[in-house]
């Protein structure tokens, strides 16, 4: 039992890592794109939908570490905000059919917006360290439109490494 819940979240580590470089090394150097998709917030999403509250939080965790490493935000800050949406996506653990189009991209939508609404409370909070969202920017509107469109796909990637990171229902803690 222990074994496959550790296994689970290696590997689910692994493909954060993966996304994270990708996200910060690779798409962020391309000059046409006014915003970046989140394709890490995607990965916590799926982990915690099918894993649980305590996989989707502790990947939401690491995927922040890893972006606060990478990234010149506060340390700390994407920790904060992927472990919140983490834990709220594992309370619908195995709850929501996500083979689809319609749920998956609805799921991202509000990620994204959670993830606007929290970084806008705390640069509400500090002022001068956090730069926040503007709702109606196009940056914004374009990132909440790439993730939306994205999560559909990234959750059919993800789904082909189901063996290695879900945990099965009857090991489940």
């Amino acid at each position: 039992m222990v074994r496959s819940i550790l296994k689970s979240f290696s590997v689910s580590c692994l493909i954060l890592l993966c996304t994270v470089m990708v996200q910060t090394a690779i798409l962020s150097n391309i000059s046409m794109l006014p915003a970046l998709p989140d394709l890490a917030l995607i990965c916590v999403l799926y982990f915690s939908l099918h894993n649980g509250r305590l996989l989707g939080e502790a990947t939401g965790f690491v995927s922040g570490l890893f972006l606060d490493f990478l990234s010149a935000s506060p340390f700390g800050l994407n920790c904060l905000f992927r472990t919140i949406i983490g834990f709220l996506g594992g309370l619908f653990h195995k709850t929501l059919n996500t083979e689809g189009i319609l749920i998956p991209a609805l799921l991202g939508f509000l990620a994204t917006l959670l993830k606007a609404a929290m970084l806008w409370l705390i640069s509400v909070m500090y002022p001068s360290g956090i730069m926040a969202y503007n709702p109606v920017s196009w940056m914004f509107l374009f990132e909440l439109v790439l993730n939306s469109v994205l999560t559909p796909l990234m959750f059919k990637f993800l789904k082909l490494f189901s063996n290695l990171v879900l945990v099965k229902p009857e090991k489940m803690i």
